[in-house]
Order: C-alpha cells, then sequence, then structure tokens
C-alpha cells in the first residue's frame, strides 16, 4: 500500500512540475518564414552585443533519429534554439544569488510545428521574478518580440 501511495505522489509531483514549466515559457508567434524568424532572433541577440555561443538545430536531430528512435511523429516542420550569455547582466544576478549560474546561459528558441504550418514560436524560459533577475526576463522578452516581428 505504500508503494502505490508514493507511486501517486511522485506521479502528481510530475504532473505538477510539467504544468509550472508550462507556465515559466513566454513565446510569441509570428507568420514570417521560419528562416526570416530564426535570423531576426540571431540578429536581436548580435545586435546587442552579445555573442551567441551556440546555435542547436533540435529540428534537424529529431528527424535524423526518428527512425533510430520509432518515432511515427514529426513534431516540428523546423526547431532550433540559440544560447548566449550577458556579461553585465549575468554577473548582476551572479553577485545577488551565486546559484543563479543555472540560469546561464540564456535559451532562446524558434520553432514551427508540424501540425501549425505557417505560425513560428519564439521564446525562452522565464527565470523567477526579483531583482536582476527581471532585467534578464525584460532584455530575453524584447529579443522574443523582436526576433517575433521580424526587425
Amino acid at each position: 500500500m505504500t508503494l502505490k501511495f508514493l507511486g501517486a505522489a511522485l506521479a502528481g509531483a510530475l504532473f505538477c512540475g510539467a504544468a509550472i514549466a508550462a507556465e515559466d515559457v513566454e513565446t510569441n508567434v509570428s507568420t514570417s518564414s521560419f528562416e526570416d524568424v530564426s535570423q531576426a532572433v540571431e540578429d536581436a541577440i548580435v545586435n546587442r552585443g552579445y555573442k551567441i555561443d551556440y546555435h542547436g538545430f533540435i529540428g534537424d536531430m529529431l528527424k535524423r533519429t526518428a527512425e533510430d528512435v520509432g518515432a511515427e511523429k514529426q513534431i516540428y516542420t523546423d526547431a532550433e534554439f540559440f544560447t548566449f550569455c550577458s556579461a553585465v547582466i549575468s554577473r548582476k544576478v551572479m553577485e545577488v544569488e551565486p546559484e543563479d549560474i543555472a540560469y546561464c546561459p540564456y535559451v532562446v528558441f524558434v520553432y514551427e510545428r508540424a501540425d501549425e504550418p505557417g505560425q513560428v514560436k519564439v521564446g525562452f524560459r522565464r527565470l523567477p521574478e526579483g531583482g536582476p533577475r527581471d532585467e534578464v526576463n525584460a532584455m530575453l522578452s524584447e529579443i522574443v518580440k523582436e526576433g517575433a516581428e521580424g526587425f
């Protein structure tokens, strides 16, 4: 009986975690082409003086490995992400709370779902509110908005 209770508690915790994760993601939608939106996101990051550390191609990886993992569903038409950091803002955040190193680098993603063609989503995972983290959220929100608007 105890194992059943623990299993149910764990399942409930995982379900709650999934709900929380969805609430901390901010997205904007664009009807521009995926390529244009991805380029606009890259420009929005670089034009602020940030260096992109990594440009990941999640959509390509999922397509490439689909057969290997027995996947039958196409999730995205395309999906990418960019990682970068801001020495100035990151230092402010970590001086207040050294454990906030967990949020660096920042990630902005761009994707088009296979079942929603023509709707390109741009977003990021929000940091918990408070102090200099609000500055990070504002900066990421601006980048995402610029990426979705294409300028």
